[in-house]
């Protein structure tokens, strides 16, 4: 028999609208994502080229303004391992619609008065980003399972463009718009507050999925399926040591590179820029990269190519000619994006199910950030010890050094809990 026989003509339109419905909120989501992308960095990348600025008019140390950049990255760390708890308990989608609304009071808070409210603020906006940078994997190995890599791009390109420009911007805001360092920073709030509007009628349409979430995990637990805790894999170890490595990297690196290139002559404008740069020549690999990994049998060249280029990036920066110094922050921006890129396949690439992604991007996030939010201190502390940048950028060359041995074991092609898988 037909089985369109077999269906009631009055079910037909109903069925078809439910397929419109599923394409409507397929493409909702996908806006949404690109939204809340757009301000993991933005609030971030401003303060580098102003930290000048704000450490004149605050009267603090260069260990202490360090700590703005450092901040959010304790909160990446403290909060990170409970963001899967709550994405089971509420839904990923309402969790990351609370975190869009803290990021905003964060950025508001922190451009509202002195000392105390910047610090506050930066904390706020740490927690909120800690979130985002955790649930946006799983939620994508969750609803886009068969374009991981393409959904990863996406929303890697929407975070490193609004990164990329609020580091140009930032100056000619402060200075030329006579916004000031709190303006400056206050302004991204505008972007925040969009995607927390952008996200409530998505928070209303999650209900489903967390049904089927509970869903699966009765049918995994009636099965017998063996559940693994991350933190006893050596393979999810490997996996945050890269995370933790890449971004000490990048955000001592971000922290720092305008006061390094003012040391050398440059103005803290062209310094900005030179910090646009870098974030605009890893754009295309933060979409490229994450669509060859998810093809890859296992990603080892791609960690190799990373760190030939981190090393280029340096050395060339503390060797080479002032005239080629956007040629120096080229290299270590497509060395950043191919790290950043491959620490967020790893999540998805290294898990069998969207649980077990969520959860090892936790504790690669929490145990990894902790360890990046030593870095921009750390090279704040060895400029003042030595009075110079060289022995600080001698500190990234070893950390390169090292993402290349973690990372050959976080490329392999295994999952968490089968470490005896194949090569």
């Amino acid at each position: 028999m037909n089985t369109r026989e077999m269906t009631p003509p009055e079910e037909l339109p109903l069925a078809r609208q439910d397929q419109d419905t599923a394409r409507t909120a397929g493409w909702l989501l996908i806006v949404g994502i690109l939204f809340i992308g757009a301000v993991l960095r933005a609030p971030l990348t401003s303060v580098g080229p102003l930290i000048g600025t704000i450490k004149g008019d605050l009267g603090i140390s260069n260990t202490l303004a360090g700590t703005l950049t450092t901040l959010p990255l304790l909160m990446f760390a403290v909060i990170s391992p409970f963001a899967p708890k709550w994405a089971r308990k509420y839904g990923i989608e309402a969790v990351l619609l609370a975190a869009a609304a803290i990021l905003t009071v964060g950025i508001l808070l922190r451009s509202a008065s002195g000392a105390g409210t910047l610090f506050l603020g930066t904390a706020l906006l740490g927690v909120a980003i800690a979130l985002c940078n955790v649930l946006l994997p799983s939620l994508i190995k969750r609803d886009f399972p068969a374009r991981i890599g393409l959904m990863t791009g996406v929303y890697s390109v929407s975070m490193n463009l609004s990164g990329a420009a609020a580091s140009g911007i930032s100056v000619p805001a402060a200075s030329g718009l006579g916004l000031g360092w709190k303006g400056a920073l206050g302004a991204w709030a505008a972007l925040s507050l969009f995607a927390l509007l952008f996200w409530l009628p998505l928070v209303t349409g999650s209900r489903k999925a967390r049904q089927r979430a509970r869903v699966s995990a009765v049918s995994a637990n009636i099965s017998g399926e063996k559940v693994v805790s991350v933190w006893k894999s050596p393979l999810a170890w490997k996996v945050t040591l890269f995370m933790g490595l890449q971004s000490t990297f990048f955000y001592a690196f971000v922290a720092w590179l305008p006061a390094i290139l003012n040391t050398r002559g440059l103005s803290a404008e062209y310094a900005g820029w030179m910090l646009s740069l870098m974030q605009l020549a890893l754009l295309p690999i933060t979409f490229v990269v994450p669509i060859l990994a998810a093809r890859m049998a296992n990603q080892r060249f791609l960690v190799t190519l990373t760190c030939v280029l981190f090393l280029a990036g340096i050395l060339g920066l503390l060797l080479g000619s002032t005239a080629l110094v956007p040629l120096w922050i080229i290299l270590a921006g497509i060395g950043g994006g191919c790290a950043f890129s491959l620490a967020m396949m790893f999540f998805s690439l290294r898990t069998r199910s969207a649980q077990q992604s969520a959860e090892l991007s936790g504790m690669a996030q929490s145990f990894g950030y902790l360890l990046a939010a030593a870095g921009p201190i750390l090279f704040g502390f060895l400029h003042d010890t030595t009075g110079g940048w060289t022995t600080p950028l001698l500190l990234l060359a070893v950390i390169a050094v090292l993402l290349f041995v973690v990372g050959q074991g976080a490329a392999a092609n295994r999952f968490v809990g089968e470490e005896r898988g194949a090569e």
